[in-house]
């Protein structure tokens, strides 16, 4: 619709008669007979004034070359490139270079301070779409000193408009919660959205990058806590990723919508959100294919991601779900179910922690699943979702077929139970995907009312859920939030509604089961300490301070706790029907030399190997591909609104580009 308008609007498009790097060239040339004319261009009719003159400031010579010209259409439209922000303040202050005001024959010129005022305001608007401020509203440039006689452009707004008009320098504070804009955010704007809530609320959020892509765009987090950038002792940690697939994009908007949410929710005094955050240290990774991303909104066929149309329609299903090595992220992950599969006859064989194959290695290990593996190495998650598109249910593990001929192979964890409770919470908060009626035209039939095993719906090998589960504490399953992979703008907000209530719930469950501390005799925490549930095997470890998390249904279980060199440690514990974990601390003695009463099945297998993380190094050649992408530029990266300035005809207006 935007580019539409903006075709509609300019059919010629010209650079501006003045070079906008070079002071000298932008003074008009001075006509002897110039006298004031009616101002005619629509989008600057309510002015305070009805006369103006050209030449204008930047050498337009007529109001036709003014209504042309790529500055006229910037003022056209940019209330819908900003969503709404600085208008009319932005276009009335354009308006008053592009038509000067003209009285008794002479132009006038605005003021210095309205500028200033203005640029204030709306420099971060700009930001967020990555586009570098007009030249033509350059304050030192265009606009003079009240000693100078200059008028004020804005005459009469903050009088029609009240109170709209806010102090800039305002306490963040004190500024009301922030309005989503139910769009679609490019990586700039993503970028730059989550920076503006980490500035809003400093002190329960942080965002950090992860690495980068294989085209050098961050990897960023947004992190939300009530002590940011710091593990705190019994605080379970969970994490969001999203954009796996750079085509499945709505999970990548609604966690945009959700920092957005949580940032404000907080500031206002929302109680449920407070105890969620000073509770719970909460990881939000929106985009880990952001490459992909942009090959699938813009529709390109210049490389490996597959074919699309322009624009936001696509004939082709999987265009852009790939990174730029034409790699799927959600199969690039260590095959781990193998070796569980090939391991379960023997005695005493476990399904956690298992080491990766040094094989692994030598394969194609993209960036972004290098960055993610890190990632979930350096902090204790415990629970975890990733969002996809393309169906609306929950997956949880197995994604591999326990046999390698099955096919909608129902292949469980030995948490299986546990599973089922993460996805059903999940299912049961989202407004319709519990509904039968609510499948997608290839869903599974299999399916228990939106939740289903991944193995028994999609068989797959190295995927990220399966990884989480069997290589640490994380217990991960995939959100499918619907049909559409890219959904039209329009049904953004109704998505975030049938998907708000699901998220918090979500977040809430890492408070499930019971969690503690290991100590030894003496109060010193044992970092490495495995817990250990009778009947399901598969055991979590404690982390650098000794506290544990362990994710159990209600009923009664038989907990234990042992470690290397001490005794082991066994307690009986009722678990209620509840949302807030049941404290379990356990301390350990001190093994007698030779005691043997540690048994070998409850030592943490290949603890050497399990460290050994890239042993050959042969990670940096994709760090240094990585790098050279960001420094050299080797994809020439274009905001999303270039080819609205562009496909006007004409030279290319690059004074629009922050970094040319």
């Amino acid at each position: 619709m935007l580019l539409v308008l903006m075709q509609l609007l300019v059919s010629v498009s010209s650079l501006p008669q003045c070079d906008p790097q070079r002071r000298g060239l932008c003074k008009p040339t001075v006509e002897e007979k110039s006298k004031c004319t009616d101002l005619l261009l629509s989008y600057c009719d309510d002015m305070a004034y009805t006369q103006t003159m050209f030449p204008n400031t930047v050498g337009h010579k007529t109001s036709n070359d003014a209504e042309t010209s790529v500055e006229y259409l910037l003022l056209s439209v940019v209330e819908s490139l900003l969503r709404g922000q600085c208008n009319p303040e932005v276009r009335m202050l354009g308006c008053s270079v592009l038509t000067p005001r003209c009285e008794r024959g002479a132009a006038l010129r605005p003021c210095h301070s309205s500028c200033e005022e203005v640029h204030k305001k709306c420099m971060h608007a700009f930001d967020g779409i990555d586009m570098a401020w007009p030249y033509f509203l350059d304050c030192d440039r265009f606009f003079v000193s009240d000693e100078e006689g200059c008028y004020d452009p804005l005459d009469g707004l903050k009088e029609r408009e009240g109170d709209a008009f806010q102090d800039a320098e305002a306490p963040l504070s004190e500024k009301p919660g922030t309005v989503i804009q139910f769009t679609y955010h490019s990586n700039p704007q993503m970028i730059s959205t989550l920076k503006e809530t980490e500035d809003r609320c400093p002190d329960i959020a942080r965002t950090y990058s992860i690495g980068r892509s294989m085209e050098g765009r961050e990897l960023l987090v947004i992190e939300f806590s009530n002590n940011p950038g710091q593990h705190e002792l019994l605080e379970p940690e969970i994490k969001y990723i999203v954009n796996m697939h750079g085509n499945e994009v709505l999970g990548r908007q609604l966690l945009i919508y959700l920092a957005q949410y949580l940032c404000s929710e907080y500031l206002r005094g929302n109680e449920r959100i407070q105890t969620l955050i000073n509770s719970t240290r909460i990881h939000i990774l929106p985009s880990l294919n952001p490459d992909g991303y942009e090959v699938a909104m813009s529709g390109s066929n210049q490389n490996n991601y597959g074919d699309a149309d322009e624009g936001y329609k696509y004939s082709s299903w999987n265009t852009g779900q790939n990174n730029a090595q034409n790699v799927d992220l959600n199969r690039n992950f260590p095959d781990l179910t193998t070796i569980v599969y090939n391991r379960r006859r023997q005695k005493g064989f476990r399904t956690d922690h298992i080491s990766i194959p040094d094989n692994y290695w030598f394969g194609k290990v993209a960036p972004e699943t290098y960055a993610v593996m890190k990632w979930i190495r350096s902090i204790p998650f415990v629970l975890s979702a990733n969002f996809h598109g393309g169906d609306l249910l929950v997956s949880y593990p197995y994604d591999l077929s326990k046999h390698p001929l099955g096919h909608s192979m129902f292949s469980p964890t030995p948490d299986d139970k546990v599973f089922k409770l993460l996805a059903g919470i999940y299912v049961n908060a989202h407004e319709t995907m519990s509904n039968e009626n609510a499948r997608c035209g290839l869903s599974p039939t299999k399916s228990q009312k939106g939740t289903i095993n991944g193995a028994q719906w999609y068989s797959i090998t190295g995927g990220m859920q399966d990884f989480n589960y069997l290589h640490t504490n994380c217990f991960e399953v995939t959100v499918e939030l619907g049909c559409d992979k890219i959904p039209p703008e329009e049904d953004l907000s109704l998505s975030w509604h049938d998907n708000q209530e699901a998220l918090l719930s979500f977040m809430e469950a890492a408070h499930r089961g019971i969690k503690g501390i290991v100590n030894d005799e003496e109060g010193n925490a044992i970092k490495g300490a495995r817990i250990s549930v009778r009947g399901i095997r598969h055991d979590v470890t404690s982390a650098e301070n000794g506290d544990y998390w362990r994710l159990l249904t209600p009923g009664t279980h038989i907990v234990a706790a042992s470690a290397p060199g001490y005794t082991r440690s066994t307690k009986k514990v009722h678990l209620p029907r509840m949302q807030k974990a049941g404290r379990v601390d356990f301390v350990l003695q001190t093994a007698p030399p030779d005691s043997g009463s540690q048994e070998a099945d409850n030592i943490l297998p290949s603890t050497g190997n399990y460290e050994r993380f890239d042993p050959y190094n042969q990670y940096v050649q994709y760090t240094m591909m990585a790098e050279l992408n960001q420094n050299q530029g080797v994809r020439a990266e274009k905001p999303w609104w270039w080819n609205y300035f562009v496909s006007v005809g004409g030279p290319a207006p690059t004074w629009l580009l922050k970094q040319h």
